[in-house]
């Protein structure tokens, strides 16, 4: 039903078509149409049952059809209108194969019942250009020789089109090309073919393949058109000659090449191809039978070898000629020049020959000493025949030509043999062939050695610590040095620079080893009396002239804890007891008596400390461990015995520890004294002129008058005394120290530690010392007298008095 109202809707359309395409027949019966080929299904043909004059309403009682063709039904009928519409594809081309190619025309028979009636209707279906033109081969090859002449035509398979008249093949267009065109042929069926033609001559060296595009179009409109390709390979004919690279060669050729080796391998190319590009290579008849028989020709791969042994001596040059033809039937051939130079071959090693040599010269030889001359030689001529001569880097040396081939071996820098005692010189000639040839020859030159090094000591400075009381002879230290001479120039010899320290040489004090250096102590030393020396040892080697250094050397001696504390106050006879005398009614911490001991040891050794031994009553009295005052913890009572006993240690700080004890004994007495510290405050009513205190004024006069003396003498002596060819080492003063007259001493203090210093130094001096206690605010009163005078003293509230006797 559709397609019934597409019918109607292009019924326009079709009606003006078939007026101008329809033709009816009414005299034999048959009804005509035209009708262009690949109408649309649908589409209405002709008003049938008008044509036929039969009634519309009556078609479908009657059963009005169409026949199939080819069991194909191509039209139908609208029962309904009586249209004759196109029910299926209709191709004319296929349609009407095989009939007149002029005319497709479809013969149908429409029946109709009541009555039965049949009607003949014949339907032209016209040609549109719906069919493009093609090849029935899509490549066509052609092989064409490369000799064709110009203008020679080729048949192409021509092109098809199902399409008549206009609308079927019309021409032919071939592709681009220089060496062929096309010519378009027509048949007696009006059908049109082309012709390749050449144009112009063809090279296969050049192309040998030329690829072409071949066109049909059609005469329709719009034009319809196939393609095909066209593959014309150029066949190769003999028109090209073998050729070499180069019209001649040179090659170069060394003597006593291996038989058998390669010379040159001579390749010749042919630009055509198979049987015609063949190519065999030969020698010419030019070529000499000496040259035929020294080498060797392959003819298929043109490679030239040595066949005999080539001197160079009996043929420097050999030329010939070679020819290379090809195998194609008319056969042609080409030609080249070789020309082999024989070189000369480097089969000789360079000479090297010493002519004069040192073998031995000292260290310090003058730089550009000539060591050695020698001469070189090569039987090889050209540039086998230079030789170039060097010796083995980083040596102090250097060569010089003297004359043709010949040199001298000289000195370039200082030699040294501390650091190289010996050296072995390689001289290394060398020619200048290919492969260069070479040789050695080595000599070897000793050092000999002189007296260039002074003797270095181990250290720049030397501390020697050597601990008192040492044993006489003990072994110090072992002081050596390094001389890196040879032989004599290094044998050392050490000694000590001589000089006095009060007027005692250090030979007296100390000895060395001259040989190994060993420094021995010649004495015992006394940390208490020298502390330290300073001196000057020297190390001389024995060569010519002898060379020395020397080096300081400081001996610390060290202190040892060899000195018991000795206890200066309260002072007591040796084995005796020391006796005081207290007031009963003392007040607590009330001074009762002051213990000091003096250690002559240094400082860290001579640390006194301070504690009871024995304490009658451990709660009356207590000990300063520091300063050593003994004082009251409280009041007497009358349960305190009369009589107290207190024995004191005084310990030193050393390693191990050495001590002293001092025993007192108190006695309290009943009477009232003054106090101690009321002392201080009263004046003391004594003649300050006494006899006594006039002898030691007299007396400590009398020792700095001659202390005065004394120092000007020794300065007068020293001016006088002559000078050493050496500088002299600092004088005793500036290295032994000098005994501290004072007591470095906690315990001493206040006018009791300068009063102690004073008896120590005036009774080693053989002085009495006296010491008076003066009014609170006054110094004590110290004075000396002879040594005979005896010294007592008592300890009150008054004075105190201090005798000494030995």
């Amino acid at each position: 039903m559709e397609n019934h109202k597409n019918a109607h809707q292009r019924r326009g359309y079709v009606s003006a078509f078939l007026i101008f395409s329809t033709i009816i027949n009414s005299a034999s019966a048959i009804t005509h149409y035209s009708i262009p080929e690949e109408m649309e299904i649908g589409t209405v043909v002709a008003n049938l049952a008008a044509d036929l004059n039969l009634d519309v309403k009556t078609l479908r009682t009657r059963k009005m059809r169409l026949d199939n063709i080819a069991n194909k039904k191509y039209l139908e009928i609208n029962k309904e209108t009586g249209e004759l519409f196109i029910s299926e594809r209709i191709d004319r081309e296929y349609l009407c194969t095989t009939k007149s190619a002029s005319a497709c025309v479809l013969k149908l028979d429409a029946t109709i019942e009541n009555p039965v009636r049949m009607f003949n209707i014949e339907l032209e279906i016209l040609d549109i250009n719906d069919n493009a033109p093609h090849f029935r081969r899509d490549t066509m090859h052609l092989d064409i020789s490369e000799s064709t002449p110009v203008g020679e035509r080729f048949s192409l398979t021509n092109a098809v089109d199902p399409d008549l008249g206009s609308n079927s093949i019309k021409t032919y267009f071939l592709s681009e090309s220089d060496h062929f065109s096309t010519e378009i042929q027509t048949g007696r069926d009006g059908s049109k073919f082309a012709d390749l033609i050449l144009k112009k001559p063809l090279d296969r060296e050049q192309q040998n393949v030329h690829n072409l595009i071949l066109t049909a179009v059609d005469g329709g409109v719009p034009a319809r058109s196939g393609t095909a390709s066209i593959v014309v390979r150029v066949l190769d004919t003999n028109d090209n000659a073998p050729q070499f690279d180069k019209e001649s060669y040179t090659i170069k050729l060394s003597e006593n090449s291996p038989i058998g080796s390669l010379v040159v391998k001579l390749t010749a190319t042919d630009l055509d191809e198979g049987s015609n590009s063949d190519i065999t290579y030969l020698f010419s008849l030019y070529t000499s039978e000496k040259t035929q028989q020294t080498f060797t020709l392959n003819p298929d791969s043109g490679e030239i070898r040595v066949k005999d042994m080539v001197n160079y001596e009996d043929f420097k040059v050999y030329d010939m000629e070679i020819i290379a033809k090809d195998k194609g039937i008319n056969s042609l051939s080409g030609q080249c020049k070789l020309t082999i130079l024989i070189s000369d071959m480097n089969d000789n090693h360079p000479e090297i020959s010493v002519k004069s040599f040192q073998s031995t010269v000292k260290e310090n030889v003058d730089v550009d000493t000539v060591i050695a001359v020698v001469s070189v030689s090569d039987k090889d001529s050209g540039e086998n025949g230079v030789v170039d001569i060097k010796i083995n880097d980083n040596m102090p040396f250097t060569l010089k030509e003297s004359s043709d081939n010949y040199y001298e071996l000289v000195v370039a820098t200082p030699l040294d043999r501390e650091k190289v005692p010996e050296y072995d010189i390689t001289f290394t000639v060398t020619d200048r062939g290919t492969p260069p040839l070479s040789d050695n020859e080595t000599i070897t030159l000793e050092l000999l050695d002189v007296n260039d090094n002074v003797p270095q000591f181990y250290q720049t400075f030397y501390t020697i610590p050597v601990p008192e009381n040492n044993a006489p002879g003990a072994l110090l230290a072992s002081i050596t040095a390094l001389d890196p001479d040879l032989h004599e120039n290094q044998y050392l010899v050490y000694f000590i620079i001589e000089k006095e320290i009060a007027n005692t040489s250090m030979s007296m004090l100390f000895s060395i080893n001259p040989e190994n250096g060993n420094l021995y102590a010649l004495k015992t030393f006394d940390y208490e009396i020298e502390k330290e020396f300073l001196f000057h040892i020297e190390a001389r080697d024995s060569g010519v002239p002898p060379l020395s250094s020397n080096v300081t050397v400081h001996i610390i001696i060290m202190d040892q804890n060899d000195n018991t504390p000795v206890i200066v106050s309260p002072w007591r006879a040796h084995g005796t007891v020391v006796e005081e005398k207290i007031p009963r009614n003392t007040d607590k911490g009330s001074l009762v008596a002051k213990v000091i001991a003096i250690d002559t040891d240094s400082v860290h050794n001579s640390r006194i400390t301070y504690q009871f031994l024995q304490n009658t009553d451990a709660t009356l009295f207590s000990l300063d461990q520091y300063n050593g005052e003994i004082r009251t913890m409280r009041m007497f009572s009358y349960r305190d015995a009369r009589h107290q006993r207190l024995v004191v240690i005084a310990k030193d700080n050393g390693e191990p520890a050495l001590s002293a004890t001092v025993t007192i004994k108190l006695s309290t007495i009943e009477t009232a004294l003054k106090s101690y510290a009321d002392m201080t405050e009263v004046p003391l009513e004594y003649d300050i002129f006494s006899d006594l205190n006039l002898y030691l004024v007299i007396g400590l006069g009398s020792v700095s008058f001659l202390l005065l003396i004394t120092i000007l003498v020794t300065i007068v002596l020293k001016c006088q005394k002559p000078k050493h060819s050496k500088a002299a080492p600092p004088s005793r003063n500036s290295v032994v120290s000098e005994r501290n007259s004072t007591f470095a001493d906690s315990t001493l203090v206040s006018n009791d530690a300068y009063w102690y210093s004073m008896f120590l130094a005036e009774t080693r001096k053989g002085k009495l010392v006296v010491r008076q206690p003066v009014p609170k605010g006054s110094r004590y009163v110290v004075s000396s007298l002879p040594r005979s005078t005896g010294l007592t003293e008592t300890s009150d509230s008054a004075a105190s008095t201090l005798q000494y006797s030995k």
